[in-house]
C-alpha cells in the first residue's frame, strides 16, 4: 500500500514551526522506486509557489523522465575533488552555506565523501545544512539503515558498506515510504528505466532478485509505519504535558571483547525504536581489562563497538568496578531501564554450569529486570 502523496505545503507548514532546519525524507527499498523523481516533483511545486529552493546534490543515473525534472531548477554546482588520479565530483557544502538556500535537495545521503572532505558522510553534511536553518528533502534507500545492516546481508547476502545511524532518521519531521509492487520494479529494471540495459542482467542475479526486493519492501513498510508511530505517540505525550516514558529504556551489556558487538548493538537499537525508548550501551571496566592490559585488538574491538553504539543512537557509558554484574544490576536500577540485553556467554563450559558466567549471573539476580539472553551464533564477527 502507497501512502497518500503529501502537498509541497505539508512541508512547509512543518518546518516553520523551528529555527533549525526541517528534514523530510523520502524512503524506498530498492533503487528505481521514484525517490529521486518524487523529490525534484516536490521542488519544482515549491518553486512554483516561490519558495527557495536548490538542488545540492543529485544523481539522475542517465534516466530522462529524471534529467527532465532537472531542468528549470537552480543546481548549486558540484565540488570536484582529485583522488588517485580520478577526479570526483562532491556536493559542495560550503557553496550552499553561503547560498543559503529555504529548501536544499540532496540525493543518496548514505554516500561516503571523497578523502580530504570536511565531512567523512553525506548525511554529516545534511546535518550541518539544517543546524545553519537551511530545509533539506532527501532520500535514502532501507537497506542503508545501520541497525538493518546485520538483517540485510543475512537476508540478501550483499555487504552494505555506506550506512546511516538510526538517529539521523529520527531528526526527519516528515518520512515518506515510496512503495512499489516488486513486479512493477522488476519491469522497470528490464526496460531499462533504471540502470543501463548492460547491467540488468547482473542486478536480476544478484540483489534484485524476487525475494530480495520482497523482504527489503516488508523492512521498509515496517521501518516507515513505526517511524510514524513513534512520532504521533511523542507528539501525543508532548501535546499532554506527559514525561518521556522511561519504562522501555533498553541496556546493552557490552564485554571488552565481544566478537559480535556489532549485531548484539544493532538488535538493541531495534529494540530501542519499537518500544520508542532511551537506550544505554554500558561496559564495565575490571581491573584485569583495564586499558594498559587488554591487547590492542581487544582495544581497537572496544573503541570500534563504542563509536557504532553513538552512531546507533545509544547513550555509552563506562563503569568500572570489580565485580560487572552488581555495577550493571546496580545502574539498570538507578536509570529505569526495564530490559536488560546481553549476548550469550563466551566462557567456558564449567564456568556457564557453575553459574558463573555474566549472563547466568543476571538471569539470576537482576528479578526485576527483563534479561534478554540474545543468540548471535549466526552473526559473522567483523574485523
Amino acid at each position: 500500500m502507497t501512502a497518500p502523496r503529501p502537498r509541497a505545503e505539508d512541508f512547509l507548514e512543518l518546518v516553520q514551526r523551528t529555527r533549525r532546519g526541517g528534514l523530510k525524507l523520502y524512503i524506498g527499498f530498492a533503487a528505481g522506486v521514484g525517490k529521486t523523481f518524487r523529490m525534484l516533483e516536490e521542488a519544482h511545486a515549491l518553486a512554483k509557489r516561490g519558495v527557495d529552493v536548490v538542488i545540492g546534490f543529485v544523481e539522475t543515473h542517465g534516466r530522462a523522465e529524471t534529467e527532465v525534472l532537472v531542468a528549470g531548477l537552480e543546481v548549486v554546482p558540484r565540488r570536484k575533488v582529485e583522488y588517485r588520479g580520478v577526479e570526483i565530483e562532491e556536493m559542495d557544502l560550503d557553496a550552499i552555506l553561503r547560498r543559503k538556500p529555504a529548501i536544499c535537495i540532496v540525493d543518496e545521503i548514505p554516500h561516503t565523501n571523497a578523502p580530504g572532505s570536511k565531512n567523512k558522510k553525506r548525511y554529516q553534511d545534511v546535518i550541518e545544512l539544517l543546524a545553519a536553518g537551511i530545509n533539506v528533502i532527501g532520500a535514502l534507500n532501507i537497506q542503508h539503515l545501520e541497525s538493518l545492516n546485520d538483517v540485510v546481508m543475512k537476508v540478501t547476502g550483499v555487504a552494505i558498506h555506506e550506512t546511516v545511524p538510526d538517529r539521523f532518521l529520527k531528526e526527519a519531521v516528515q518520512v515518506v515510504n515510496l512503495d512499489l509492487a516488486v513486479e512493477d520494479l522488476l519491469e522497470r529494471l528490464k526496460s531499462g528505466r533504471i540502470y543501463a540495459p548492460d547491467k540488468v542482467a547482473w542486478a536480476m542475479d544478484h540483489f534484485f532478485k524476487d525475494a530480495n526486493l520482497a523482504t527489503l519492501r516488508e523492512l521498509a513498510l515496517r521501518e516507515v509505519a513505526e517511524s510514524i508511530e513513534r512520532q504521533s505517540e511523542s507528539k501525543a505525550r508532548t501535546a499532554a504535558g506527559e514525561p518521556r516514558a522511561v519504562h522501555g529504556r533498553i541496556m546493552v551489556c557490552m564485554s571488552s571483547y565481544p566478537p559480535h558487538a556489532e549485531t548484539l548493538l544493532r538488535k538493541g537499537s531495534r529494540m530501542a525504536g519499537r518500544l520508542s525508548g532511551d537506550w544505554f550501551v554500558v561496559y564495565v571496566e575490571t581491573p584485569r581489562e583495564a586499558p594498559e592490559r587488554i591487547d590492542s585488538e581487544a582495544q581497537r574491538h572496544l573503541l570500534g563497538n563504542i563509536e557504532l553504539a553513538r552512531e546507533l543512537g545509544a547513550e555509552v557509558v563506562r563503569l568500572r568496578a570489580t565485580d560487572p554484574v552488581p555495577a550493571l544490576i546496580d545502574f539498570a536500577r538507578s536509570h529505569d531501564v526495564g530490559h536488560l540485553l546481553i549476548g550469550r556467554s563466551h566462557q567456558p563450559w564449567w564456568r556457564q554450569l557453575l553459574g558463573r558466567s555474566v549472563p547466568l549471573r543476571l538471569l539470576r539476580e537482576a528479578t526485576d529486570l527483563d534479561v534478554h539472553i540474545l543468540s548471535l551464533a549466526d552473526a559473522e564477527p567483523h574485523a
